[in-house]
């Protein structure tokens, strides 16, 4: 893949779309850790005008544009499916993924817990002082170490880039906005959170727990400790979880964003004819099923 950097400005005002190219279209230039991918426009009316520019531009460089995953309570998806429209794209937006988001709105810790479900709640309170809770705003490689070896025993995949987590992980240490956690049972590390805070907002990146202590509960006490952190301590206003639909995550939150993703396609251009043939047959089909 090849990046492609697409920049339109008019005096003050300008618009950015960092993309890459992948098998003929072009793709946002992310990595599977970020949480959204969105253009870097000032938020200016003139930089409406300079997406739309900078769309019509890109059809000399692909048939088809698809990005995700956007949000949209800050217009994002809105502005970049209107500024493909207008350069003459055949657009399709469709809902690719969940944000779970808790607004703190000037509560306690205290305030917060005695709202979660009783389960959750009776669980601390039984198996909160089973294992020892640290946490860290500076990057420390045996907490990391710790965090890798719990990472490699629980349920989660394959970790997809460790070397590009890891320094991100310095980096913000390095910042002071890492919030690195491990709980610890009878000396050894059985859970590990790593999130950071930044802007007033906490950023929920991994969690991991080992499989063969998952009797201790300790990743519901890790997960409690960091809340109370970041809010009693970091007093942030959003706690963000990222992307997936996870059950246990309306536990700890309030409020579900969609994510979407934008598929845009040239009608012009050859190569797009079988998609666009394939996305009216779509709605056709549906037009059939609704009689």
């Amino acid at each position: 893949m090849t990046s492609l950097f697409a920049l339109a400005q008019d005096g003050e005002a300008r618009a950015v779309l960092p993309l890459t190219r992948n098998n003929g279209r072009l793709e946002p230039l992310r990595n599977w850790y970020g949480f959204t991918w969105r253009p870097l426009a000032s938020d200016r009316p003139e930089s409406d005008r300079l997406l739309a520019a900078l769309a019509r531009d890109l059809k000399a460089q692909a048939h088809r544009v698809t990005l995700w995953p956007l949000p949209d309570e800050d217009g994002s998806a809105t502005r970049l499916e209107r500024a493909f429209r207008a350069a003459g794209w055949s657009t399709v937006r469709e809902q690719c993924d969940y944000n779970h988001v808790l607004e703190v709105n000037g509560r306690s810790f205290a305030e917060y817990w005695s709202a979660r479900p009783g389960r959750m709640r009776t669980t601390l309170k039984r198996k909160g002082k089973k294992v020892a809770v640290t946490i860290r705003d500076r990057f420390d490689p045996a907490d990391w170490a710790a965090y890798e070896a719990i990472y490699a025993e629980s349920w989660k995949p394959e970790e997809g880039d460790p070397a590009l987590l890891h320094r991100f992980a310095e980096e913000e240490g390095a910042a002071g906005r890492i919030r690195l956690a491990v709980a610890r049972a009878d000396g050894e590390a059985v859970a590990a959170q790593f999130w950071t805070v930044e802007g007033g907002t906490a950023y929920i990146h991994k969690l991991a727990h080992r499989e063969s202590r998952k009797d201790l509960s300790p990743g519901t006490t890790l997960t409690a400790a960091l809340f109370e952190h970041v809010i009693d301590r970091d007093r942030v206003a959003l706690v963000d979880f990222g992307t997936g639909n996870d059950a246990y995550k309306a536990d700890w939150m309030e409020t579900v964003r969609p994510r979407y993703r934008l598929d845009c396609l040239d009608p012009r251009r050859p190569r797009a004819w079988p998609a666009l043939a394939k996305r009216l047959a779509h709605r056709l089909a549906e037009r059939g099923a609704r009689g």
